[in-house]
């Protein structure tokens, strides 16, 4: 049950204006933050249910200034891989508790951060050498699974399109283009999964200036802003809603 009420909106605004940022100049891999956050404080599958249209819209607002910048090549094997992914995500929900899916989300958003902080570090090393093609529809698959149970398909995406030796703009523009392919393949099986919700779809009109205004800061932010200073804020977001999804989806 979704119930709108101040808390929830307190929460989710800010939420979705960080999704909205994160999409339109980062290279989309912290937008599932926001997911992680609302699964806080309502039921996983409705908090994905309310994310998924707010992140579509903030798809299409962040396509025309990156339109044509982006690498077809690249972005169409992700997407090929990504179909299947999404498919499997979709059957795991079928018979996944709302437990369970705090515990992927909450595992998912940890995983992030020691992946972006294993990178950082150098001990993780992507982009050195080129992936094959193979490669990249392997990593679409993953895409596709992580994004339909967690919004959370931008490290996969990320490994195999920075080892192709993308600009910044190429990436980011590339990224936009391949979760705007993906959040479409995702929104037929979250309705017949029953996602979607009168519920959600009043919060999704209350909070899509949000996700326009973050998609419009972003994109202004993309060469403004060090993705250090973004990435920070990230990390510490995630890792706490994180631990604390683990948390309840053992207990």
């Amino acid at each position: 049950m979704l119930t709108l009420d101040l808390w929830f909106f307190a929460i989710a605004g800010p939420a979705v204006l960080f999704a909205g940022i994160s999409k339109g100049g980062f290279g989309s891999g912290a937008a599932f933050a926001a997911a992680s956050v609302l699964a806080l404080v309502v039921d996983p599958g409705l908090a994905l249910g309310v994310m998924l249209p707010l992140l579509m819209l903030i798809d299409v607002a962040t396509l025309r200034p990156y339109w044509g910048r982006w690498h077809l090549r690249e972005a169409l094997l992700v997407i090929a891989g990504a179909l299947p992914g999404v498919a499997l995500g979709a059957a795991l929900y079928r018979v996944a508790s709302p437990d369970l899916l705090r515990l992927l989300i909450g595992a998912v958003s940890l995983g992030f951060v020691a992946w972006q902080i294993g990178i950082k570090r150098g001990w993780l090393r992507i982009g050195t050498r080129q992936m094959s093609d193979g490669a990249g529809l392997v990593a679409g698959v993953a895409v596709g699974f992580t994004s339909f149970v967690s919004h959370a398909g931008g490290p996969p995406a990320a490994v195999f399109l920075l080892s192709r030796g993308l600009s910044k703009t190429g990436y980011q523009a590339t990224s936009v283009l391949i979760f705007w392919a993906v959040n479409i393949a995702k929104f037929i099986p979250y309705a017949f999964l029953g996602m979607f919700t009168l519920e959600t779809a009043k919060a999704n009109l209350v909070l899509a200036p949000f996700a326009l205004l973050g998609a419009w800061i972003g994109v202004r932010a993309h060469r403004a802003v060090p993705e250090r200073a973004f990435f920070a804020l990230t990390y510490v977001l995630l890792t706490v809603t994180g631990v604390k999804l683990v948390w309840e989806g053992l207990t």
